[in-house]
């Protein structure tokens, strides 16, 4: 059984990510989704909101699990007794980090590999970053997020 582990923070949950999890859905037998507290990036959802919100938006993807963590991402992937890490690709500006990551990655746990996935061009431009700015700024993303964070970030701008 091949498992795939697709860490990030998740903040909120975009159509772009939701592209990425349906696509690998259809090439490993397991997706875990491991949601990052990342206290460091001072997150809008708190980690139970965010687990909540994917695991809404991910429903209809039966081969996925949607977990917290709050420790070294290697480490994670091992209590998964995952294969790989999987990353999202938006563009050539994301390549040279990711790659940073994948390198770190590789020399903290030699037998896990990264694999790299592109979303749908259509959600090449979207980010958790935009989306909350946007929303902040009383901006519709409707089209950007599916409905239930739409209606949860509308209640954390309180419209």
């Amino acid at each position: 059984m091949k498992t795939i582990v697709y860490p990030g923070t998740f903040d909120p949950i975009t159509n772009g990510h939701i592209d990425l999890v349906e696509r690998a859905s259809r090439l490993f037998d397991k997706i875990v989704l491991g949601i990052a507290t990342s206290q460091r990036k001072g997150p809008l959802f708190d980690i139970d909101e965010r687990i909540k919100l994917a695991s809404d938006a991910l429903s209809h993807v039966p081969n996925v699990e949607i977990l917290g963590f709050d420790y070294l991402l290697v480490n994670f992937v091992k209590d998964c007794k995952a294969d790989a890490i999987m990353r999202g690709l938006r563009a050539v500006s994301d390549f040279e980090y990711e790659f940073q990551l994948a390198n770190m990655n590789r020399a903290l746990s030699p037998n896990v590999e990264s694999v790299f996935l592109t979303p749908a061009e259509r959600f090449s431009y979207i980010s958790s970053s935009l989306v909350r700015e946007i929303s902040s700024l009383n901006g519709d993303v409707s089209k950007f997020v599916p409905p239930n964070v739409a209606a949860a970030l509308n209640e954390k701008f309180k419209r």
